[in-house]
């Protein structure tokens, strides 16, 4: 019973890179990386540069922006309606100016206003862009403020010269991705949001323990501290589970399939544990908590539907399904070019010769929700489900999830953002975490088996655990059974230690690499990995109408989750247990020959991958592929090897 105490604190899989340098090329990872020194240097680094080329996002979309205002004023727009419309489009175009050459700003069409205390730092930036526009050329400030309160001015000449667009822009997205990656690498200690009341238990000798330092996080358990997840042989009666109840002074009980979540205020898990001891049960754990750590206004959210309700909405500036694409075929996403190094690493380009997905595969991405307004994910979205408000649309207010969908989603040749890898494929978006990226086992349980049981064929899973909990295995195998492809991202604690769900026999498990097909320093690694996808500085969606670059295995498990949804729409008769052996058998071996733990079978292979899809239809199960994975995750489990997951 005491086994499930082993480890979690599931947690969201981010992490943190830009194009990393190397001493060398050598793709196997030597010993200096495995160090705590190494590590947590590397993960500084790679957070200042992930922060750095969020900036740079911000600065080119703004850009962007901007010329696309000036193009409808200069078409005979309003110049207060366009201004107007794009503050309220974009919360973060704090002050917009049109202005005519030889004018004041203060004598110029105007929308929105700054904090007093950064007033004399704008001004002076706005009469260095005034004069800069005036001359015919584009200006951009450095940095002012500090914390969450971070601009930049800009400023563009209008086409004829005579006006210029004026602006003061507002950062609160740099300390945002700051605040998030420092919690989801580890960088700082366990974050107790005083939202739950948690405990925390060392893996190894089941203790409890406090976490005070960054590095006490890695094997440590984080599980709610008076409730208990009971899955019993049979299910009780109504006079037993009112007994219960009385005895252990329930103030709560929550049930999904025969599996119940118990609360008391007068009882510690630890007892509860025992108490169950006497009742026939499959078995008892602590009800372990899953969360990531990150803040974000709530956003309007889009109108609610019904699945049943829901129509299908073409993209008019994309081909359809049907349509061929040239060879030599680019996205005109704007910001793909410069930003998404990963795509075309991965050979997606090529992999679109092939086949660019279909509406009829629904790909669900279990996590903090999406931003359901977001312009480059609107026309991909299916009406989702939020388990923790229920009935409530499932809007991110975290961040995560968004990020994550813009990778598998983000709609592809729309003049707009990045590029996702499916271009049809739809996301069934499910909230299982709330506000403060908190969220229990049997939320995380409960999200998984809806998604199944509403269409979704894929799943993807950037979130991860130490524990072996029953709870979260049996929701894993109900959606296995339904066939869908489940892929979870293995965790950013560069550690050996198996994490779940990604090392669950079910599960596809996904570790990151960068650029230059190195091994990310964050990366968790061991032999339950299939394979690897880049994780490293990755730019996508994030909520507001904003882009990020973020870095992870939370980042690398949506490129699989992506080339998954496209297999099974090259050949919709291909089992899941198909779809994962062609992702192995077609992976480009960048490790140590064969499969190792560091890569798994290799670097995904979006061209490889839908090829053998097309030519195989039914390639059959690698059942002595199968069979060797499941026993070797018994014999480290059970031989006493306790490794680890994702965070």
């Amino acid at each position: 019973m005491w086994r499930y105490l082993s480890s979690i604190s599931l947690v969201l899989g981010l992490g943190i890179v830009l194009f990393p340098h190397h001493s060398n090329n050598e793709n196997t990872p030597g010993p200096e990386i495995y160090s705590a020194k190494y590590e947590t240097d590397q993960k500084l680094s790679l957070l200042q540069q992930d922060v750095k080329l969020t900036d740079d996002l911000c600065r080119s979309q703004c850009s962007i922006d901007y010329t696309k205002m000036i193009s409808q004023i200069e078409s005979g727009e309003s110049a207060a309606q366009v201004l107007g419309d794009m503050k309220t489009q974009h919360e973060k175009m704090d002050i917009l100016i049109w202005s005519k050459n030889k004018q004041t700003l203060d004598q110029g069409i105007k929308v929105g206003e700054i904090p007093s205390s950064y007033k004399e730092q704008a001004s002076t930036y706005l009469a260095e862009a005034k004069a800069a526009t005036e001359s015919g050329k584009h200006y951009q400030s450095p940095k002012f403020g500090a914390a969450q309160q971070v601009f930049f001015v800009q400023g563009t000449p209008s086409t004829d010269g005579n006006s210029s667009l004026i602006g003061v822009i507002h950062q609160d997205i740099l300390h945002q991705v700051t605040d998030h990656q420092m919690k989801n690498l580890r960088l700082e200690p366990y974050p107790n949001e005083n939202r739950w009341k948690v405990e925390s238990v060392d893996t190894d000798t089941l203790k409890d323990k406090v976490v005070d330092h960054p590095e006490d996080n890695q094997g440590t358990s984080h599980y709610h501290q008076n409730e208990v997840v009971v899955k019993f042989k049979k299910d009780p009666t109504d006079a037993q589970l009112s007994q219960i109840k009385s005895e252990i002074k329930a103030n709560s009980m929550q049930k999904l399939g025969y599996t119940y979540v118990f609360r008391t205020e007068g009882m510690e898990a630890k007892a509860l544990m025992a108490y169950f001891k006497k009742w026939d049960v499959a078995y008892v754990e602590p009800h372990f908590l899953y969360l990531t750590n990150d803040y974000y206004d709530d956003q309007e959210e889009a109108d609610n539907k019904d699945s049943s309700d829901y129509t299908d909405s073409t993209d008019t500036t994309s081909p359809d399904e049907t349509t061929s694409i040239a060879p030599n075929f680019k996205p005109n996403d704007n910001l793909y070019s410069r930003y998404q190094w990963n795509l075309p690493l991965i050979e997606t380009e090529q992999g679109w010769q092939v086949n660019r997905g279909t509406k009829d595969v629904i790909v669900a991405v279990v996590d903090t929700g999406v931003d359901l307004q977001h312009p480059d994910l609107k026309d991909k979205l299916l009406p989702g489900y939020n388990v923790i408000s229920g009935d409530d649309k499932p809007q991110d207010d975290v961040g995560h999830g968004t990020h994550v969908t813009g990778v598998i989603a983000a709609l592809v040749n729309n003049n707009l953002g990045v590029a996702g890898i499916s271009w049809y494929n739809k996301v069934l978006p499910v909230k299982v975490l709330d506000q403060t990226g908190a969220g229990s086992t049997y939320s995380v349980a409960q999200g998984i088996i809806w998604a199944a049981d509403h269409g979704a064929k894929v799943m993807n899973l950037s979130l991860g655990n130490y524990a072996d909990s029953g709870f979260l295995h049996d929701a894993i195998k109900y959606a296995y059974d339904k066939d869908v492809a489940l892929i979870a991202a293995s965790g950013n604690d560069n550690t050996e230690r198996p994490g779940y769900p990604a090392a669950y026999p079910e599960v596809f498990a996904v570790a990151a690499s960068d650029s230059e097909n190195n091994k990310a320093p964050f990366s968790n690694y061991g032999d339950y990995i299939d394979v690897t996808a880049p994780g490293v500085s990755i730019a996508s969606t994030y909520p507001n109408n904003q882009y990020a670059a973020l870095s992870g295995t939370s980042m690398a498990s949506p490129h699989v989750t992506a080339l998954a949804a496209l297999i099974r729409s090259t050949n919709p008769n291909l089992k899941n247990t198909e779809v994962y052996q062609i992702m192995r058998d077609t992976a480009q071996d960048i490790g140590t020959k064969g499969h190792d733990k560091y890569f798994g079978y290799g670097l995904i292979d979006v061209v490889k991958a839908v090829q053998k899809a097309e030519e195989q239809p039914s390639i059959g199960f690698d059942w002595p592929s199968h069979w060797f994975r499941q026993m070797n995750l018994v014999s480290k489990k059970y031989a006493g090897v306790v490794m680890q997951t994702a965070k």
